[in-house]
């Protein structure tokens, strides 16, 4: 499973209106491990941020106006994006740019080279309803320091997600990004992280009374409906008697 963490920084709220994206931050994650893959451009959007959105991001025009355009970026970017599962806060708003931004080189739009499309925010507001639920606010709630997000950034705003994401999701607690780092501060705070194996988990499975007494039980509900419950119709065949009795 490859999902793709996204953010964007733009001039303004319309891309109808000419507004263009500034920054693009991308994060990968594979089966719920941050791989450290990640892609992240400044953009010249050859006009100026409205004061608003400048205020934001911090990104001035004299900053971006020797940054490559979303044209030269866009085949590293349909490259990174495509059959991944894209997670981003708000999806709206950075998909209708990113599109705009594809539409105006005549490139096909996210939905058709992209596996789907996350709404975290939506996600969120299903999880916490009628609380707040920006990205700052997710950070406080799961225990994610955002101390040093004093503007918002497309990348650090990913990896902020990336985080929120996999606690709300319930993965795991952080990134670890770097896991001999992780076990190098662990060994620190007297604490040694090692990588989890499953197959070392013992099975435990039924004793032959333990499934006759549940055999019992279907027999019982059987009588109660009039016919076979619903357990016999996900799994019809009856416990061997044999079985029961080994």
């Amino acid at each position: 499973m490859r999902q793709i963490i996204l953010d964007t920084e733009t001039t303004g709220l319309e891309p109808a209106q000419g507004h263009r994206i500034v920054e693009i931050g991308c994060l990968e994650i594979v089966n719920r491990m941050v791989t450290g893959n990640t892609m992240h451009v400044y953009l010249n959007p050859d006009r100026e941020s409205d004061p608003e959105a400048l205020a934001v991001h911090g990104l001035t025009t004299e900053f971006l106006s020797d940054k490559p355009r979303f044209a030269d970026v866009a085949d590293e970017l349909v490259r990174f994006l495509d059959g991944a599962e894209i997670i981003i806060h708000n999806a709206a708003f950075d998909t209708k740019f990113i599109n705009a931004e594809l539409a105006r080189i005549g490139r096909s739009p996210m939905h058709e080279f992209c596996a789907t499309i996350t709404d975290s925010l939506l996600h969120a507001r299903e999880l916490h309803p009628g609380k707040r639920n920006s990205l700052d606010a997710l950070c406080e709630r799961y225990g994610i320091s955002n101390a040093h997000r004093t503007l918002h950034g497309a990348l650090l705003d990913a990896r902020l997600l990336g985080e929120v994401w996999l606690a709300m999701t319930r993965g795991q607690d952080a990134l670890l990004i770097d896991l001999d780092e992780s076990e190098r501060k662990g060994e620190a705070d007297g604490l040694v992280l090692t990588r989890f194996d499953a197959s070392e988990l013992p099975v435990i499975r039924a004793t032959a009374e333990e499934l006759g007494e549940h055999e019992a039980y279907l027999a019982a509900l059987d009588k109660s409906v009039g016919g076979a419950c619903l357990w016999r119709q996900w799994d019809p065949a009856p416990v061997p008697a044999e079985s029961q009795a080994a």
